[in-house]
This record gives C-alpha cells, sequence and structure tokens, in this order.
C-alpha cells in the first residue's frame, strides 16, 4: 500500500489571518485541504482565495457548537443561547438532540442552511467535517451522510486516531492517547462504515485529535516520519497571527501551526517518504 496523506486546516473563513496561512500553506507548503465556515466574517475572502487556488480541496465545517448559525436564531431556539449563538455546551446539547425530536428537526434544518450557503458559493464540496468533531454525534452524523450525499459531496471525515499510531509518532500524553483511541474506535468504525455505504470517501485516520492547538513543527514531523499506509489526515488550524473579533483561545498556537505547514524540512519529509499528498478529491477519483 502506499501512503497518502490529507492536510487540512479548520476553520477556513474564520478570519483573514487564518484565511493568509491557508492560502501561503498550500501555494507554499503542504496543505491540500481547508474546511469552510460558512457563517463566520471572513467568509467572502476565503471563498475569493479559494477560487484561485484549483488544486486546494475546500469542504464544508459545519458548525454545531461555538460558533455562529445560519438560520435566525428564532428558527433554532433549542440550539442556540440567549445571545443567539451555539455555545459550547456539547454535552448538554447532544443529550437534548438527541431525545428531542424538534430538535432534531432544527439541527436538520441548521445544517441544510449550511450545506446551501456552502453551494451558493460555486465551489466544488470536496469534503465535510465539523467544528469542534461534533460529528460524532450519531444522530447529527446520520442526517450529515445525508446531507453530504444530497449536495454532492465527496468525503467525510473520521475523527479517529488510534492509539497506537499516535503514540509511535509522539510518545507523549500515553494514558490521553490511549484512552481516545480506544473509547472512540467503536464509534468511528460505525461512522466509518455508514459513510462508505453511502457512497464517502473515508480517512482511514486523523491526526490532530490528541494535539489540538498545538500542531508545531516537531509534532507535524513526528506525524509524517510515523505515517501508516493508506489515507491519513493531519488537520490543525493555523493562521498568521491571532485577531481580536471571537479569536483562537489564547492557548492555541496558531502562527507554528502555520510555520509547521511551510517548513522546508517538512516539505523534505513528504518528498523522503515517499508521502503521496491529496484532498477528499484527489482520494476519490482514486477510488
Amino acid at each position: 500500500m502506499s501512503k497518502r496523506l490529507i492536510v487540512t486546516a479548520d476553520d477556513f473563513g474564520r478570519s483573514v489571518e487564518v484565511n493568509e496561512a491557508v492560502e501561503d500553506a498550500h501555494v507554499n507548503g503542504i496543505l491540500t485541504s481547508a474546511s469552510l465556515m460558512v457563517t463566520e466574517a471572513a467568509c467572502a475572502d476565503a471563498v475569493a482565495r479559494a477560487k484561485r487556488l484549483p488544486r486546494l480541496g475546500v469542504g464544508l465545517h459545519v458548525t454545531m457548537v461555538d460558533g455562529i448559525p445560519a438560520l435566525p436564531p428564532e428558527a433554532i431556539p433549542a440550539l442556540v443561547g440567549p445571545d443567539g449563538r451555539f455555545g459550547r455546551d456539547l454535552v448538554r446539547k447532544g443529550a437534548r438532540i438527541f431525545l428531542d425530536r424538534e430538535a432534531q428537526r432544527q439541527a436538520r434544518e441548521e445544517m441544510r442552511a449550511q450545506f446551501e450557503r456552502f453551494a451558493a458559493t460555486g465551489l466544488r464540496l470536496a469534503h465535510v467535517d465539523f467544528h469542534h468533531h461534533y460529528h460524532q454525534h450519531p444522530t447529527l452524523f446520520a442526517i450529515a451522510v445525508d446531507l453530504a450525499v444530497e449536495f454532492g459531496a465527496l468525503g467525510i471525515r473520521i475523527p479517529y486516531e488510534p492509539a497506537l499510531a499516535s503514540i509511535a509518532a509522539r510518545g507523549d500524553k500515553i494514558g490521553l492517547r490511549l484512552f481516545n483511541g480506544l473509547a472512540y474506535a467503536p464509534l468511528c468504525a460505525w461512522m466509518r462504515a455508514r459513510a462508505k455505504a453511502a457512497g464517502l470517501v473515508v480517512n482511514d485516520r486523523s491526526f490532530g485529535l490528541n494535539d489540538s492547538g498545538a500542531m508545531d513543527l516537531a509534532k507535524v514531523a513526528s506525524y509524517l516520519d510515523h505515517l501508516p499506509d493508506g489515507l491519513s489526515e493531519i488537520y490543525s488550524h493555523p493562521a498568521t497571527g491571532h485577531w481580536g473579533v471571537r479569536p483562537m483561545p489564547s492557548t492555541y498556537q496558531v502562527s507554528a501551526e502555520y510555520r509547521a505547514l511551510i517548513d522546508p524540512s517538512n516539505r523534505a519529509r513528504v518528498r523522503d517518504r515517499g508521502i503521496t499528498l491529496v484532498s477528499f478529491v484527489q482520494a476519490a477519483a482514486e477510488a
């Protein structure tokens, strides 16, 4: 088997600083994909950049937590807080969506509105993933697969970082890597089977879940050095710097994550280790 790698930037469209990093890391680095937040302030700027980059695989970064909805808040009262935005209450909201049919209806309508906004950009829908990987919620994942097929998406992210491969690459946070790898394996296996049955391309694994906000030069290098055969994904949150309105957490090393994607040593690693860089577009064409 060959080593194929999707390198994705999440939160495309959240700020100009993110968009700048995406464009440069794609043109001058190893970035192959970006996941677009269609309700964020710099979405139009992101779309304009993407249209200059025909080989950049652009997907929809569905936002159901910690963000701005596409629908008016009064249309989705079960999903938003008093400020009209999605909060970070993942567990409480997840339970409500699982148990409440009206919340499920609102979630489907909100997700459809985000897919429609993406379609209105004119960009090809390369893949689908979720802010904070919230598509690990079974109800939301089932809706996402239906909408992905309806809107012509080629692939969907399976947010699974296998414990042994993660430990081999990093050698730290062993307990966390073991717990997450084992705890999410059954769910992600179900997600993978459901998506493949619907005709969507899926990644075999995704690196960055246990190092979110800290995918710096050394971490990206270690994953490249230990990349397994098959279709892997490395994702991060690159930006040229922090920004003022609704910024990333201050602990996120956004500039370091950006530099990791354009560093000549990581570009050389890709070449020297026989890694083929792809997006979901190329992966689907090869399937």
